[in-house]
């Protein structure tokens, strides 16, 4: 046994140890010796903090969304359904909502409160949120969400203890969906009075489960909460009696610890393991049948490279990539079908539609046209540009993370045959992130999931207003006409002309080339057969609460 596998046993054996002891004191409501159900998975990427006001990245609104609620929620099908609001309005031309809360919502119980008895919530407390979360002190990424709110006090109203008023500057369709986030969340003022900055490792929310332990990097421990208010055919969420989440960073280590029944759930798949676990065509390996099952739909999630368009600035100044035949050639230089099914192992749909995934809302029957295939298309497309077979045409530098490497290498194999010569560096994630921001590169590869299920969230990213500082618009993609569409689109209540300005300004990207679209994700969960009720969505959204656990058979 290796030293990374001694030292998950030991953490596994700690761990199942301290649970009873944990859950022993969690007051659900168990008789002596009923057996209580922990789901167990691990999450890689690791939380930096558990307050919904910070929850930019999947691995921190998986674990908010088992821990906080919003006025509303989406359904498996992405549609808007009622959470801590029942019924709601929209008036005035879509720049007011009158949100009705149910009355029976309590905090969990926390010493925050007195005798440490959750209270039960109020629209005050969403005022409170929301101003928090807008507030310029508190630095929440997510401020954005309500940046079309109002300002002052007259933004966001409540009259009563259950009615909530929020006032908008200007129509935007999409802004039900948005409260959907859990940037959205509700959260007592009491905590944040007491904890303050510590509130990130001391939640206090509504939600199906409450924090019980978390040691950073090694364990978080959620437990039921015996006060939830949802119930599913008569019967009180959650079902589960806890959440374990470990953070291990080696995937191989993880899936040997799924396979062998360590963790109940496994999310995505990694190059490290995909050709164990799936055959080429994307299935699951037959000798795990029976043992694992497996769910996967399409991701609201497309991967892409992008170009830095703005000659201006010091990447782009006498570069070949501010010629549009040049990204056009890179475009139609490599093979999409072939690199899904050999790097891939077919999981997800080649990106040879727009930037919208083709099954979004409104894309569904009529996607952006993209590129595919033509070789002999990009070898006219660099004569045209002055560069035949590539000669005199400088090496072209595209950057990456390590987990995209295979990819880069690939379509780097490609675009030589072509005479591209293209350099691969890799950058750390976040340092990349970085890069992008502050437009220091010229060339690289991101990646774009859907905050709310429109597709104004992506097309966002080419709005000419989102180059500032801390924007989207990382390509500075700039065009007029797709300005005026895109402010047009938010000015419409019409579904159908809004879906109608979408896809015009979609094709105006594609046609730019201000992107290659390498592929569109696919959602793909593992379960160990004894799992019911986990579920999946579009937005890949990790909800707990309607998760049953059974005993696995004896074999």
């Amino acid at each position: 046994m290796n030293v990374n596998r001694r030292i998950l046993w030991l953490i596994t054996f700690l761990f199942v140890a301290g649970m009873f002891l944990l859950l022993s004191s969690c007051g659900v409501g168990h008789q002596k010796n009923e057996k209580r159900t922990v789901f167990r998975y691990n999450e890689s990427a690791g939380i930096s903090s558990l307050d919904p006001a910070f929850a930019r990245d999947q691995a921190t609104t998986w674990i908010c969304n088992q821990l906080y609620n919003g006025l509303v929620q989406l359904d498996e099908n992405l549609h808007v359904s009622p959470c801590m609001s029942d019924q709601w309005m929209i008036l005035d031309s879509g720049t007011t909502f009158v949100f009705h809360l149910r009355n029976d919502v309590f905090f969990h119980a926390s010493e925050v409160f007195p005798e440490g008895k959750g209270r039960k919530v109020t629209a005050a407390d969403f005022v409170y949120s929301f101003n928090r979360l807008r507030d310029g002190k508190t630095a929440s990424p997510g401020a954005w969400v309500l940046a079309k709110v109002v300002s002052g006090d007259s933004g966001i109203l409540a009259p009563d203890d259950t009615t909530l008023i929020i006032h908008l500057s200007e129509p935007f369709p999409p802004f039900l969906s948005m409260l959907s986030m859990q940037y959205c969340s509700v959260i007592p003022h009491e905590a944040i009075a007491r904890y303050g900055k510590d509130f990130r490792s001391n939640p206090v929310g509504t939600g199906p489960f409450m924090f019980k332990f978390w040691k950073e990097g090694a364990k978080l421990v959620l437990v039921k909460n015996p006060a939830y208010f949802e119930t599913e055919n008569g019967n009180q969420l959650p079902y589960l009696d806890a959440v374990s989440v470990s953070f291990i960073i080696d995937k191989m280590t993880v899936f040997l610890e799924f396979v062998q029944g360590g963790f109940d759930f496994l999310s995505g798949i990694d190059a490290s393991y995909k050709d164990e676990l799936l055959t080429r065509t994307g299935q699951l390996n037959p000798k795990y049948k029976g043992k694992i099952a497996i769910a996967g739909q399409p991701y609201l999630n497309t991967e892409y490279l992008g170009f830095m368009l703005d000659s201006l600035k010091d990447p782009l100044k006498n570069n070949p990539l501010r010629i549009r035949k040049i990204r056009q050639a890179i475009n139609y230089g490599f093979d999409r079908d072939k690199m899904m099914t050999y790097l891939r192992n077919n999981i997800g749909t080649p990106g040879t539609s727009g930037f919208v995934p083709p099954f979004m809302p409104g894309f569904a029957e009529q996607p952006s046209e993209g590129y595919n295939y033509q070789p002999d298309k990009a070898r006219q497309l660099l004569r045209e540009a002055g560069f035949p077979n590539g000669k005199g045409l400088p090496p072209i530098t595209l950057n990456t993370n390590s987990s995209y490497l295979d990819l880069c290498k690939y379509i780097q194999s490609q675009l030589t045959d072509l005479g591209i010569q293209l350099r691969i560096e890799v950058t750390p994630p976040a340092t990349l992130r970085e890069m992008m921001a502050q437009s220091k590169v010229q060339f690289f590869r991101g990646s774009w999931i859907a905050d709310y299920p429109d597709a104004e969230n992506y097309l966002s990213l080419f709005y000419s207003p989102n180059h500032s500082p801390g924007g989207p618009n990382y390509t500075h993609y700039s065009s007029p006409e797709f300005d005026r569409l895109y402010e047009m689109a938010g000015k419409t209540d019409s579904d159908s002309m809004r879906f109608a300005y979408y896809r015009m300004m979609d094709s105006l990207v594609i046609d730019e080339a201000a992107v290659v679209v390498l592929y569109y994700d696919q959602v793909l969960r593992f379960m160990q057969s004894n799992i019911e009720g986990l579920g999946s969505n579009a937005m890949n959204m990790l909800s707990l609460k309607k998760v049953k656990k059974s005993e696995l058979p004896k074999e």
